[in-house]
């Protein structure tokens, strides 16, 4: 018997919509936007059935069918959805704290057996403060030390010649972010990885935030498929949305098999030998609340059909930026090497004067923003902070210009035109 719920209707669906997208001034260009399935018939399937019902059961396989789907684009077994990226990695280095000897380490095309020793309290992640806080606060919250890493000027990725530097034997975990989109130097941190393990014994994990990277590739493979533990967010204003949600890429059965549990209280929701189907058998390892609901899925689902679509207009985007910004007066534009591809999430660029050029734009009707304040400023780090002179110098230069499937041909132009004009 189906517990009735009030109808969804398709305006519901609009008010939502109106009340998302409510603090947009839709006279601007604007930095990030909004993006659910258009076909309105299809999306209402999703939700609304006869007699004024919404059939969500125990049954429905909207989230099996989502995680197909998604380990079928990124051609991976190991993948989890979550109710957001931050659940996802918060996870991740929740699962890192437990020993195990029957760890698959991937190193390059081969791979072989290690033990995991697990990650204590008060071992030390190196990270990148230049990132949503999304990304750092489950350090925080697992009870680990934060070391901040400065950015590199010409990418605002992690400095991976800082990072040498500090790394140290306390140093169990490298957490990377892929900003805008454009990867990290994944081969440079392998090396790091060996490099530390030939002088310390120990052989730190990489974490990497791939929020701004879905469909990113670095030396022809997607971002997520490079062996790391990654995680990729499906918040409303991201490539692929599932209104909210988030993805867990891991690189061996042990931790899939664990975060699967996890992320649901520790329980086996695909065991049918239950006596009563409401009530679970013995947990064995505590959990979260953290796993994706059928309906995030659903609308990921139609997303995931569009995105491809999408990114290769970001894609273009950012490619004419880069030639038509590359040579005017008080614009750097960033690094954009051959063996990587972006899928320009944001689009950065470093200018002078950077509060004229923001007051500029915005009088031109264009929205643009730094998208992310440094996170080694606020108080709960305040323990953590330590000299980051690239980044006092890049924070009070960059800036963000849309960059967008929304923003069209005829809008991008309009854009390079007026920071043509000066400011």
């Amino acid at each position: 018997m189906l517990i009735k719920s009030p109808l969804i209707t398709s305006n519901d669906k609009l008010q939502i919509l109106i009340k998302l997208t409510s603090s947009l001034n839709l006279n601007q260009l604007s930095i990030t936007f909004l993006n659910v399935v258009s076909n309105n018939k299809r999306f209402a399937n999703i939700t609304e059935k006869s007699n004024s019902t919404i059939k969500l059961t125990d049954n429905d396989k909207k989230l099996d069918n989502f995680e197909s789907d998604l380990k079928e684009w990124f051609q991976i077994d190991y993948l989890l959805t979550t109710n957001s990226a931050t659940s996802a990695e918060h996870l991740a280095f929740h699962m890192l704290k437990k020993q195990s000897d029957n760890v698959k380490i991937f190193d390059g095309a081969g791979s072989y057996n290690s033990h995991w020793s697990g990650l204590k309290d008060g071992d030390e992640v190196l990270c990148t403060p230049l990132t949503c806080t999304a990304t750092n606060w489950p350090v925080l919250a697992n009870n680990f030390n934060i070391k901040w890493v400065d950015v590199d000027e010409n990418t605002l990725n992690m400095n991976l010649d800082d990072l040498e530097r500090k790394i140290t034997p306390n140093t169990k975990a490298i957490y990377l972010v892929h900003w805008g989109g454009y990867p990290v130097d994944l081969n440079r941190v392998r090396e790091l990885q060996l490099q530390t393990e030939r002088m310390y014994g120990f052989k730190p994990v990489v974490i990497e935030d791939c929020a701004h990277a879905f469909g990113s590739e670095y030396n022809g493979k997607k971002i997520g498929t490079h062996g790391n533990i990654c995680t990729f967010s499906f918040q409303a204003i991201k490539h692929l949305t599932s209104v909210d949600g988030g993805v867990l890429i891991v690189p061996h059965k042990e931790l899939f098999d664990r975060g699967k549990l996890l992320r649901w209280y520790g329980i086996d929701r695909e065991n049918t030998s239950r006596k009563d189907f409401r009530c679970e058998e013995d947990v064995k390892e505590w959990g979260f609340k953290f796993h994706m609901n059928d309906v995030n899925a659903a609308v990921g689902i139609e997303n995931l059909k569009l995105v491809d679509k999408n990114i290769a207009i970001h894609k273009s985007n950012g490619t004419y930026y880069n030639e038509h910004l590359k040579d005017v007066d008080g614009v750097t534009v960033l690094e954009h090497s051959i063996d990587r591809s972006s899928s320009y999430w944001i689009y950065t660029i470093r200018v002078e004067r950077q509060a004229d050029f923001m007051k500029m734009m915005a009088g031109k009707g264009i929205m643009v923003s730094r998208v992310h304040e440094r996170n080694d400023q606020h108080t709960c780090v305040f323990e953590y902070r330590r000299n980051l002179p690239t980044l006092d110098r890049v924070v009070k230069e960059m800036i963000c210009i849309p960059v967008g499937w929304w923003v069209s041909k005829e809008d991008r132009e309009y854009i390079v035109n007026c920071i043509k004009e000066g400011w």
